[in-house]
């Protein structure tokens, strides 16, 4: 095969700065529109997006060359420095250090795509912290991995 054919799916999730509520209202949109829009000028496919005011969620199909932990901090720096740089929020917007990243399979892509599209139904009935552990307990964590990963989330 001369050509490398790939076809990588990855969910994000991570979470503003100590969980705080920041992105409500118009901040919300125009960050979610310029994720996007970034994204898509930088050869990063996102099949889904969704903002809440406390955390995002990203559907991306990883090109070959793309490696997770790139995409995320080019995403989130690069966005965090934006949302401040039109002062969508005041006093100052950052993304909490880290993420979580799992792979999604091309016979799943539809329902993670959905999930990702109806955050804001999902938060009708649940926390934040709620639907993380029920996403990590999904995606085969231990209890005491999820116990771990709650308390980084926390901090």
């Amino acid at each position: 095969m001369a050509h490398a054919s790939v076809k990588v799916y990855i969910h994000f999730v991570w979470t503003t700065k100590n969980r705080k509520p920041l992105l409500r209202g118009d901040a919300r949109k125009h960050s979610r529109n310029h994720i996007e829009e970034y994204a898509g000028t930088n050869g990063i496919v996102l099949h889904a997006i969704a903002m809440r005011p406390e955390h995002a969620h990203l559907l991306v199909d990883l090109g070959r060359s793309q490696r997770i932990e790139d995409v995320a901090k080019l995403l989130k720096g690069e966005s965090s420095h934006w949302i401040n740089l039109n002062n969508l929020i005041a006093p100052k917007f950052s993304w909490q250090t880290g993420y979580w990243a799992g792979s999604v399979s091309y016979q799943h892509l539809d329902v993670v795509k959905r999930y990702v599209e109806t955050q804001d139904e999902h938060h009708r009935v649940k926390t934040f912290g709620e639907e993380f552990e029920a996403l990590l307990r999904e995606y085969g964590y231990t209890d005491d991995e999820i116990a771990g990963l709650l308390r980084l989330e926390s901090r």
